[in-house]
């Protein structure tokens, strides 16, 4: 049995992580949760798995806490300084990083510098600090296993493969909502039906992102420090059907896909049991009723934001910390009908152009440009209004 750390556990991938570890017969304990400001969801899953050490956002919600559970853990902790010691916590085994945003840097980078494996889903932790959690993960031994399922594809496609075999790694995207529409029939389109995915149940920032398809630009960011490939080596290509989620093409000419069901819950597992693989419980595909497996080129004029995390790789890494923070505020604009859907890519290439690019190479460094950006994107979502 081994002890299971979950960070982010009321939201989507969290959820689904949970439902992995109760249906793996008792191979996994949870031992630490971390959560937002879902105190109601919290309690339920403190009461059913019990854990020894417990991290709520707010230190103001811990008494509505201990009233709506009578489960007490051994230490309940409070804000990102509690999230990073759940993440580390010495008993911890599999820690599990699902909060969202750049939030979910320092607990991620906290458990990987204790040697934990870490099932990474906090895709914007790689992109702005990939270079501190590679180098701490060479110090400490833990593992990176990515939960996204374009990245978890890449990893099983490359598990026995050697680095110089690889030609190019292509990332696979949905194309979310609004794949067949101009830029003109995009523009004005409402958070609820950039919220309505075709295939993907996911949390809003990362759905509405689907739809701008800045998820694939961060995920080709995040795939350059998870698999150390340079600009030239990576690609994407929108699949609608979202059955192939990536493929690897080698230096022979061969092709490696992996395929599966459009379920998280899949890459989840594959993170929890690797090397082994375990029943999930979850229907295979049956290729017999597949009629089309459908592959297009991005179009960079209709989704503009991909252009921009292609100029990420090719950058100094305080332009994808610029990135990630702009973006975050738009989308966060875009949710409250602040911005049409169309600014959302304005308000992010405004906010580049007018950084000023120093190094980055601290966690100090990280958050000292994630501050100014937020600030200067602030204003000019004020000045919008």
């Amino acid at each position: 049995m081994k002890n299971l750390t979950v960070l982010g556990s009321t939201g989507s991938i969290g959820c689904s992580t949970l439902e992995v570890a109760a249906n793996q017969n008792s191979a996994f304990r949870v031992v630490g949760l971390a959560a937002g400001r879902n105190i109601t969801l919290l309690a339920e899953q403190a009461e059913r798995f019990r854990p020894e050490i417990l991290a709520l956002e707010r230190e103001q919600d811990m008494e509505a806490f201990r009233r709506a559970c009578s489960y007490a853990p051994r230490q309940i902790v409070w804000g990102p300084e509690g999230a990073a010691e759940v993440a580390a916590y010495e008993r911890n085994e599999v820690v599990v990083s699902a909060i969202t945003g750049i939030n979910g840097l320092k607990p991620t980078l906290a458990a990987v510098s204790a040697g934990f494996r870490v099932a990474l889903a906090n895709k914007e932790s790689m992109v702005v600090g990939g270079f501190l959690l590679q180098e701490a993960a060479a110090r400490s031994g833990a593992e990176i296993i990515p939960v996204d399922s374009e990245h978890s594809a890449v990893f099983q496609c490359l598990a026995k493969e050697n680095q110089q075999d690889i030609r190019r790694v292509i990332l696979t995207a949905s194309g979310g909502p609004f794949f067949r529409l101009s830029p003109e029939e995009m523009r004005f389109k409402s958070p609820e039906e950039a919220l309505n995915h075709p295939r993907w149940k996911m949390g809003k920032k990362v759905t509405i992102d689907s739809a701008t398809m800045m998820n694939k630009g961060l995920e080709l960011i995040e795939a350059r420090w998870l698999f150390n490939l340079s600009r030239d080596k990576l690609g994407i290509l929108i699949h609608p059907q979202s059955i192939v989620h990536s493929l690897v093409e080698m230096r022979d000419g061969s092709m490696l896909a992996q395929l599966s069901q459009t379920d998280m819950r899949i890459p989840i597992q594959y993170a929890l049991t690797y090397p082994e693989r375990s029943e999930s419980g979850l229907p295979a595909l049956d290729l017999s009723r597949i009629r089309n497996l459908e592959f297009y080129d991005v179009d960079l004029d209709q989704f503009p934001l991909v252009r921009l995390a292609y100029q990420a790789l090719e950058r100094e890494q305080a332009f994808s910390v610029a990135l990630n923070a702009a973006n975050e505020l738009a989308v966060e604009a875009y949710l409250e009908k602040q911005i049409n859907f169309a600014q959302i890519h304005e308000v992010v290439a405004d906010a580049l152009a007018s950084q000023k690019y120093t190094d980055v190479r601290t966690l100090d460094d990280i958050f000292a440009v994630d501050r100014e950006v937020r600030e200067r994107t602030r204003q000019q979502l004020q000045q919008r209004k």
